[in-house]
């Protein structure tokens, strides 16, 4: 391992994470706390240093800040639906069943290997098998997603995301007949304490609010739901209805039964209809959609024709 001698400047003293940060700021801070974190920045003599070690002018560092080498993730050839793209963004219609990163279990069919097939100009920052990802949906989930491609991109997004500044809209089709033209779920979720895999609902839980308004009622069985996230915690959406009682259709995890009959339900009805933020360059106000998937509509039309509704589209 090289690393570079550096002394502390002076008038620069205080926490070597935000030291370091302030002094390169070409280097983002995340690679500065992992590179702390790793022992790639230790003191002359070898002493190990915390991001929250404090470090005074004259100290004497050794310093490796370059980026880890990571093996190349392998493309894999898939024809994404491509709703937007410049030289900061790419925006994308998730399909259902594709796992947004590698992990776990996980084969070489992510769509972080299919947007590696589609181009190779992708920010590298974010995990190692995840470069440009600033959020993501479950397998199941299919809709818009956006993507970095510059590392500004890439932190400005993140912020955006943190900030709560990013309008989430969601279509869903849940098991029973909710009651209301809308309504609200601000239950605080956490990791299950048992099933390792689950979230729950739980007064210890992080803030999280999900904002629901009915769009069609078919009969007491089904209702279709449109649902505003302002908070991104995983499985939001699954773990609010399902602890209401309206589990989603299509999911096994969260305690939906209607799963028997494949041929209607193929799928967890889930689809992140519209997603709504600022350019990461541009700062202009920037909104897409994902049309609905055609086996989402084919569960629609299916159930209009059953239930003698009027039809909602959904295009």
């Amino acid at each position: 391992m090289s690393r570079d001698l550096f002394i502390c400047p002076d008038g620069s003293q205080g926490r070597v994470d935000k030291v370091l940060s302030e002094l390169f700021p070409e280097v983002s801070r995340n690679l500065i706390r992992k590179a702390l974190e790793a022992g790639r920045v230790t003191r002359i003599d070898g002493g190990l240093l915390e991001p929250k070690s404090k470090i005074h002018q004259g100290d004497e560092l050794l310093v490796d800040l370059s980026r880890p080498k990571v093996e190349p993730l392998k493309p894999y050839d898939y024809p994404l639906e491509v709703l937007f793209e410049d030289e900061s963004i790419l925006v994308i219609n998730k399909p259902t069943g594709m796992v947004t990163h590698p992990g776990d279990g996980t084969g070489e069919d992510t769509l972080i290997h299919a947007i590696i097939h589609y181009t190779s100009d992708i920010c590298p920052v974010g995990a190692p098998d995840r470069p440009g990802i600033v959020h993501r949906l479950d397998k199941d989930t299919s809709g818009v997603m956006v993507i970095a491609k510059t590392e500004q991109a890439y932190h400005e997004l993140v912020s955006q995301f943190a900030e709560r500044k990013v309008d989430k809209h969601y279509i869903a089709l849940v098991c029973g007949d909710m009651q209301g033209p809308e309504g609200e779920f601000n239950g605080p979720i956490t990791r299950h304490p048992k099933v390792r895999v689950k979230m729950t609902v739980s007064a210890s839980g992080k803030p999280a609010i999900t904002k629901w308004q009915t769009l069609c009622n078919y009969g007491q069985d089904f209702t279709l739901v449109k649902c505003k996230i302002l908070t991104g915690r995983t499985h939001q959406i699954r773990v609010h209805f399902s602890d209401a009682r309206y589990p989603l259709v299509g999911d096994a995890t969260y305690g939906s039964k209607k799963m028997e009959k494949k041929e209607l339900f193929p799928r967890l009805m889930l689809h992140a209809r519209e997603l709504g933020l600022k350019h990461p360059v541009t700062q202009k106000e920037m909104v897409w959609k994902a049309p609905l998937p055609n086996d989402f509509q084919a569960v629609i039309k299916q159930l209009t024709l059953k239930y003698d509704v009027d039809f909602i589209k959904l295009a």
